[in-house]
């Protein structure tokens, strides 16, 4: 039996509200998969996206400074946004994902049905590390990053018209750019302590752009696919 661990991106499940036709075309993307594939489970980590940026926004706005100052107060906010979502994600699974949404990686119960939702754990990092940890503990090698961008930059395109798409690049390459400290509402490719803990881990990252419903079957399939391969 093998277990695919797919990082869905609040972005591109609620770029600033739940992105309707998205979720109906990638649900309907995986249960096509595992019908082709009946041996294979699928376990999705969802992100919070718009609803998270919002209220953190909005915390940091209304409350006092001691308040505002305390990162794991935004973070919490971050982590409910990841929760809501990733609550929706798995309801329009139905019957194919019996289990509660994960909410503690370390603690993710062998899982009954075909699909497994996961959302935020805790403060320090996104659900990009849960993602790791799940991959751990389910024995995958491969965790499949799902966002809003086709591939990793050699710099940040909005900022710098020079930066280059790459194909691949190294464990070593991609942390020395993302760096090793995570703060909540982060942007970037992959989590920064979740990068550490894969690259420890010897996992393989794949960097997509989540809305090419099309690529993320072709990865899923083991296909010939559009983004970043991190090893």
């Amino acid at each position: 039996m093998s277990t695919k661990i797919l990082s869905v991106g609040g972005s591109i499940v609620a770029p600033e509200q739940p992105d309707v036709d998205f979720i109906r075309r990638f649900v309907a993307m995986a249960k096509a998969y595992l019908a082709a594939h009946p041996s294979d489970r699928l376990i999705l980590v969802v992100g919070g996206g718009g609803p998270a940026r919002i209220y953190q926004q909005a915390f940091r706005d209304a409350a006092e400074t001691d308040a505002a100052d305390d990162g794991n107060a935004a973070d919490w906010i971050g982590i409910m946004a990841t929760r809501l979502n990733a609550q929706l994600v798995k309801a329009c699974f139905g019957s194919l994902c019996a289990d509660a949404v994960v909410t503690d990686p370390t603690a993710a119960p062998a899982f009954t049905g075909r699909v497994l939702v996961a959302a935020g754990w805790k403060p320090g990092f996104s659900t990009d590390n849960d993602a790791v940890l799940l991959a751990e503990k389910f024995d995958a090698d491969t965790v499949v990053n799902l966002s809003n961008i086709e591939k990793v930059y050699t710099d940040d395109p909005r900022k710098n018209p020079g930066a280059q798409p790459l194909d691949t690049i190294s464990w070593a390459d991609f942390r020395a750019m993302v760096g090793d400290e995570w703060q909540p509402g982060k942007n970037c490719p992959f989590d920064p302590i979740a990068s550490k803990k894969a690259a420890e881990l010897g996992l393989t990252v794949i960097c997509a752009g989540g809305k090419n419903i099309e690529n993320t079957r072709a990865i899923l399939e083991g296909g010939a696919y559009i983004g970043t391969t991190i090893r």
